[in-house]
């Protein structure tokens, strides 16, 4: 059973040009020629067209793949044992390539998309980043991550300026309330509570009142939470987390 180069060149999804280039220069001469003087291939010139394919794929130049085709000493599992390691290699190569691009497309979701001087511009001392491996680890899982991450995907130097703001804007709001001596659950207190909420729900992900309370409990529970907000003022955090629940109490009831 022999074939054409126009089959051959079919069956390989080469063209006839690199058939006949091959064939120039000896790399891949056909069994058999036709009475017309036509290229004829064999089953095993294909063998060998299939070993000279997997090789080029893998980046050898021509005349390394006629040597290694042409060793006297190898066998035919030689070369297979040799293409199983190279292959192997190949696939623990991509698969790092492929966790290189995953951890690049992890990092561009995470929302913090700027440049140092921008986030030093926008943030000052407070990284962003700081958190994220335990964010990830406590609640990666969540719709709450996930829609958090979508929505601040895009955010700018400026959107995060806008954020900033509102958030100071409350936090001083709240501060106020709690020096003047207004009590947690008074009716200020808990709309600033309330403004608090929507601008999370608004901001970074949907946050129904038992959501809240759950996180006005943690910036009592957690020192870090609760060094922030005690930073600005001594028991803030306790405020924040009491005005906090009489809003989600009076929205609940």
């Amino acid at each position: 059973m022999s074939y054409s180069v126009g089959q051959v060149a079919g069956f390989a999804g080469v063209t006839v040009r690199t058939l006949h280039h091959y064939d120039g220069i000896g790399l891949l001469v056909p069994s058999e020629r036709s009475h017309a003087g036509h290229r004829r291939y064999s089953d095993a010139d294909l063998d060998r067209l299939q070993q000279i394919l997997f090789y080029r794929q893998l980046g050898f130049p021509l005349d390394e793949v006629a040597a290694l085709l042409d060793d006297a000493d190898a066998d035919p599992r030689a070369h297979l044992r040799r293409q199983h390691e190279l292959l192997t290699a190949r696939i623990e190569k991509l698969q790092k390539m492929a966790a290189a691009v995953e951890h690049a497309m992890e990092a561009r979701k995470m929302g913090i998309d700027l440049t140092p001087e921008e986030k030093f511009e926008v943030f000052g001392d407070f990284d962003p980043d700081q958190y994220e491996d335990e964010v990830r680890e406590r609640w990666g899982t969540t719709d709450a991550y996930r829609q958090s991450r979508e929505r601040t995907a895009s955010y700018t130097k400026e959107d995060w300026k806008r954020v900033n703001e509102r958030s100071d804007a409350i936090l001083r709001r709240l501060i106020d309330l709690m020096d003047a001596g207004t009590p947690a659950d008074s009716e200020e207190a808990m709309e600033a509570a309330e403004a608090h909420r929507r601008f999370i729900s608004e901001t970074y992900y949907d946050c129904p009142h038992s959501t809240h309370t759950c996180l006005g409990e943690m910036y009592v529970s957690d020192p870090r939470f609760t060094s922030t907000y005690d930073n600005s003022r001594p028991g803030l955090a306790v405020y924040v987390r009491d005005a906090i629940a009489a809003n989600a109490a009076r929205h609940t009831a």
